[in-house]
């Protein structure tokens, strides 16, 4: 699944090509995804220009006058920038065509995306309304994550996947942070410290960065909007290296289940 780091590349790619561009015409192969992708579009959309691109969480928004289009890449999607006429594959659900003659294209195996539109700048959409900080932001520091953690009788691992607390940190780059910052991915959240806290945070920003940095990971379905691959996955220190010699310490990398996610820690550097 494209995770924080995937979809700020995401932005960072297709950006450029879509300010303050108007939109031609608007393609749906598929409305089946993991909402329908509403029958409205192409009118709504016909004409309108485009404003800016952001991201929130794992979401793309899209702003127009009129409204926010909002992009979710899901479990396996992808969005490119390609020329007018370039023709669809299988998975090729959703077109945005623009004047200048390029076109933006979700590409979503699975069809776990999401194209949706809402009236407004869509921080008010109720999939965006609860949502915690930003793990890059200046709201999300150690005071914020220890005070947050007070309450939470769940493992960290499981407490950092959720959305409420901080958003974007997803499977891999939980695990990877939990490492570098030596706590168990079983721990209680409540069990940290203040000063585990800041180690934490400092280790989810220092991960999440050089995952930008290098690409994002690229191990099924992810690509950047140019076709290109990401290569952060080369620098994994515990995840999927179920037996491997930890790279700091030489014991063996063990893997545990939690909440049905696969959790990859080193017994030795992590307690």
């Amino acid at each position: 699944m494209p995770e924080l780091p995937e979809v700020e590349i995401t932005l960072r790619g297709i950006r450029p090509h879509l300010q303050q561009q108007c939109v031609s015409n608007v393609i749906i192969r598929n409305a089946n995804l993991r909402w329908p992708i509403p029958p409205a579009l192409p009118k709504l959309l016909h004409g309108q220009t485009i404003r800016g691109v952001r991201r929130r969480a794992k979401y793309l928004l899209i702003a127009f006058d009129r409204g926010t289009l909002i992009l979710h890449l899901g479990m396996s999607g992808s969005l490119r920038i390609l020329a007018h006429g370039t023709p669809p594959q299988k998975h090729d659900h959703f077109d945005l065509l623009l004047d200048d003659g390029q076109l933006l294209r979700l590409r979503d195996p699975r069809r776990f995306g999401a194209v949706l539109w809402h009236e407004g700048d869509g921080s008010g959409h109720p999939l965006l309304a609860n949502l915690g900080p930003e793990p890059l932001g200046q709201e999300f520091d150690a005071a914020y994550l220890y005070r947050a953690t007070r309450s939470r009788n769940t493992a960290i691992k499981q407490a950092l996947m959720d959305n409420h607390l901080v958003v974007g940190v997803g499977n891999i780059y939980a695990n990877e942070s939990l490492f570098r910052a030596g706590i168990r991915p079983q721990r209680v959240a409540h069990q940290l410290t203040r000063p585990r806290s800041a180690a934490l945070v400092q280790a989810i920003r220092e991960v999440l960065g050089e995952a930008i940095e290098l690409g994002g990971s690229t191990l099924r379905d992810f690509v950047h909007s140019d076709g290109s691959s990401g290569y952060f996955q080369q620098h994994y220190f515990v995840y999927g290296r179920t037996g491997e010699p930890c790279r700091r310490c030489g014991t063996p990398i063990k893997r545990i289940v939690q909440g049905q996610r696969a959790s990859f820690y080193c017994p030795h550097c992590q307690r």
